[in-house]
């Protein structure tokens, strides 16, 4: 099994996605444990102090102004993880929060936070019996970290809490850390708030929907180039020397490439160049690298964020070079919340524009001599009717889904904490949206493909060809009426795993 080592350097969005979804097991460098025990050093020396140092020696947010006697600093740490363990809800995914782990360990294996080596073993160790602890779907405000959903996982770290093991099987904490050999932490000062003020959850959020995102926008890009090609289309709007040198966004002259890629050698393009009746195309079909481009920056931009962050050491207080230890607003969640509604908004539009192309296909007037809804005996058959509306049904939940959180703040804490980023909920609101606009694609790629069969004997683009015949594997083509919901699970499976770009190759 894969594995990844981490260092006070920290990890990659591809060794966050690894432990997330591939299980990769996870090692802590010697630099790292070095520099842990380094700052342990620091703060156990202003615990010994009679000054009071927050998050050491004092309570937490609004009750920060009360002094703990060293005999109650363990309660106190302990009495943190289990109040603000306080979420309600259906669990969250599973690999959302082995992400939220990684990175809250990437961040101790700074340096700066001032816990023993010891949490941070512990933490690894949890990660690598592939047990994860429950979170619950509502309870951070994306400040002050990600504060409920990082106290559920700081709470089986102590030996308390709920977990599920690495078969998905929930089970008593203490059974669990048990066979795996995980003694339960006794938390010492300071490393209750620095298991849970962080921004782990949302921009371990981020950083899988990039993930998903970087797929599905080119295969969104493949899709609507075989939706031009069912609907006598033209591929001359893609040309290059229409995109870079006269409009000089990097990702529409990258959807125009791989869109006139695509079409290269379609039999069906090349029926009609020279019909002088088809003089534009409908903006779905002619404006598709506008739109897709436009998701392509916003998903770069999104991803130079989501870099910053993960670069990041987020806790409160942290622990200076040279050993100061120092409150700061560092958790605040401002940057990632922002691009995470971004994406949202992208992700939205980039399902409109595909919608518009399918109910076009199946529009008799529109769709240049196709079947009625592409059905097979129309008025005995309804075709794909039903599907566009499914498809119509995410566009417009993915529309809601496009309403930002981070504009939304509710003080908390007695007013100590009086602006907050909601990044938790922008990041929850755009996994839905990525899963819908997975089906929207998936739909539009049934629709095209009906389509360019349809036209036969014209013959279709080498490319759309071989993804017409791997999505044949799993998706039968034209034909009578017949129970429709499986095939557009499959089709949504098939565009989910990458498999429209791999039949590219």
């Amino acid at each position: 099994m894969a594995k990844v080592t981490i260092s006070t350097s920290g990890i990659t969005f591809k060794d966050v996605v690894a432990i997330a979804r591939q299980d990769s097991l996870v090692e802590i460098s010697q630099e790292s444990l070095t520099a842990m025990q380094k700052s342990r050093d620091h703060v156990e020396g202003l615990a010994a102090s009679e000054t009071p140092v927050y998050g050491i020696s004092t309570g937490f947010g609004a009750l920060a102004n009360r002094h703990v006697s060293q005999e109650l600093r363990t309660q106190l740490q302990r009495s943190l993880i289990r109040s603000h363990a306080a979420g309600i809800g259906a669990p969250v995914e599973r690999e959302v929060v082995r992400a939220l782990i990684a990175l809250r360990l990437k961040t101790l294996c700074s340096g700066k936070t001032g816990v023993r080596p010891v949490v941070a073993q512990t933490m690894a160790a949890l990660l690598n019996a592939g047990i994860t602890p429950l979170v619950r779907e509502f309870g951070s405000l994306g400040c002050s970290g990600d504060l409920a959903p990082l106290a559920h996982c700081a709470l089986v770290l102590m030996g308390e809490g709920e977990a599920f093991d690495k078969n998905g099987i929930q089970r008593p904490v203490a059974e669990l850390l048990q066979e795996a050999g995980i003694t339960p932490v006794l938390l010492a000062e300071k490393e209750g708030l620095a298991l849970i003020n962080g921004t782990d959850g949302m921009l371990g959020m981020l950083i899988l929907a990039l993930a998903d995102l970087e797929t599905l926008v080119d295969s969104a890009d493949v899709v609507a180039a075989m939706s031009v090609e069912g609907l006598l289309g033209t591929d001359r709007v893609f040309i290059p020397e229409l995109h870079a040198p006269l409009r000089s966004h990097p990702g529409q002259a990258k959807s125009a490439a791989i869109m006139l890629a695509t079409l290269k050698g379609s039999g069906i393009v090349a029926s009609h160049l020279h019909d002088d009746d088809r003089v534009q195309d409908a903006y779905s079909l002619r404006c598709a690298p506008q739109v897709a481009g436009a998701v392509r920056d916003t998903i770069e931009y999104a991803s130079t964020v989501a870099s910053r962050e993960l670069a990041a050491v987020i806790d409160n207080p942290v622990v200076l070079e040279d050993g100061r230890i120092s409150s700061n607003g560092n958790f605040h969640g401002a940057p990632v919340a922002y691009v995470l509604d971004f994406l949202a908004i992208a992700v939205a539009d980039l399902g409109s524009i595909s919608e518009r192309r399918t109910d076009r296909a199946l529009d008799k007037n529109r769709n240049a001599g196709l079947p009625p809804f592409l059905a097979d005996d129309p008025g005995v058959d309804s075709g794909l009717m039903i599907a566009q509306y499914t498809q119509a049904a995410l566009v417009s939940e993915n529309k809601r889904l496009a309403s930002p959180a981070s504009v939304d703040s509710i003080p908390s804490s007695a007013m100590q904490e009086d602006h907050v980023s909601m990044g938790w909920s922008a990041a929850r609101k755009l996994r839905t949206a990525v899963t819908n606009l997975t089906h929207i694609i998936a739909i539009e790629l049934v629709t095209a493909s009906r389509a360019i069969e349809l036209r036969a004997p014209l013959t279709p683009s080498p490319v759309s060809a071989k993804v017409i015949s791997s999505l044949r594997k799993s998706v039968p083509g034209p034909g009578a009426d017949r129970y429709l919901s499986p095939e557009l699970m499959a089709a949504s499976e098939f565009v989910a795993s990458g498999k429209v770009m791999s039949a590219t190759q």
